[in-house]
């Protein structure tokens, strides 16, 4: 068993096999000795000039299995998409603008008049001051989502927002809305 041959390349079908590699001292028979070299050789020429370039070929190819998809928005892209819906941000910032800035002949902002309003509606029933602020903030927020935003109508939201909820809401409401203990 110690004699056994392992194999040490593979010998593709159909060509001959090699012949045995000589042992020490033997030559092969295919050997043959150099000829020697000429005394005198002639001058070896330079490089030679590269032949011109030929036609340049660009092949393109196109993935039809999976064709180019434009990359998810991120999270901002999307909200900022979703705010410039109900108007552009000079109007946005505009119309915060004239809701908080006081109207000369008054000295009291819209807001601040709105706040007041509500709040005196307040005085007279809880409910009614709600009524007062969430009606017509539904109604200015319907009317932006139907028709977009203009400068007016985000006034409008912002006047009805701030100035309606502030004058309307208490932090003791949640614990009259929860218990029903009032002041």
């Amino acid at each position: 068993m110690s004699d056994a041959i392992t194999p040490t390349r593979v010998i593709p079908a159909g060509t001959p096999l090699p012949t045995p590699q000589p042992g020490p001292g033997q030559v092969v028979p295919w050997y043959m000795q150099p000829p020697p070299p000429p005394t005198n050789l002639p001058p070896t020429p330079g490089p030679a000039a590269a032949p011109p370039p030929g036609p340049i070929e660009v092949r393109v190819t196109v993935d039809l299995a999976h064709p180019y998809t434009e990359p998810e928005p991120t999270r901002w892209e999307r909200l900022t998409t979703w705010l410039r819906r109900f108007g552009r941000p000079w109007q946005a910032i505009g119309g915060l603008l004239l809701a908080v800035v006081p109207v000369p002949w008054t000295g009291h902002s819209p807001v601040t008049t709105w706040a007041y309003t509500v709040d005196l509606a307040r005085d007279i029933h809880l409910g009614y001051a709600y009524a007062l602020a969430l009606i017509p903030l539904a109604l200015v927020a319907r009317r932006i989502l139907r028709h977009g935003g203009t400068l007016l109508r985000l006034w409008a939201l912002a006047v009805t927002a701030i100035g309606g909820l502030a004058g309307a809401a208490d932090w003791f409401d949640l614990i009259t809305i929860t218990t029903g203990v009032t002041r």
